[in-house]
């Protein structure tokens, strides 16, 4: 199973990602087990991919570890796998999960076609003119 990394600079990530991620905070449940205990826990994804997300959560998870992701505003679970443990702070740990299988609409949005340039959203703050003028308002 391929292993979520932390984006690092100079690292060319987008040519090994199997799907696009998108930068939205989006309300989830985690569930799992710690020990013997089940756990349940609010958060909030810092990305989303087709493939999984990446989060902060309060409780701790191993690596390889099997959880439950739920879409709060759909109730949708998918089965997950704990493939990240990044860097602790504010008492919060940084995961990225994989689902099961590739889930795109259990996000419920957008992803940015396969050939999308991210650097592209970066250009001059002049706004393009519309390649149609815009219809007058009926009177």
């Amino acid at each position: 199973m391929p292993e979520m990394k932390a984006p690092t600079s100079g690292d060319s990530a987008s040519d090994r990602r199997r799907s696009h991620r998108v930068n939205i905070a989006m309300p989830v449940l985690i569930r799992g087990t710690k020990g013997t205990q089940p756990f349940e826990e609010q958060a909030h994804t810092i990305s989303v991919s087709a493939h999984g997300c990446m989060m902060r959560v309060a409780t701790p998870v191993a690596r390889g570890q099997e959880v439950a992701i739920v879409n709060t505003k759909t109730a949708e679970e998918l089965p997950s796998t704990v493939t990240f443990i990044g860097q602790k702070d504010s008492g919060k740990i940084e995961i990225g999960v994989e689902f099961a299988e590739p889930s795109p609409l259990f996000w419920r949005i957008a992803f940015p076609p396969e050939d999308w340039d991210p650097s592209e959203r970066k250009r001059s703050g002049t706004p393009r003119p519309p390649s149609k003028p815009l219809p007058k308002p009926q009177r």
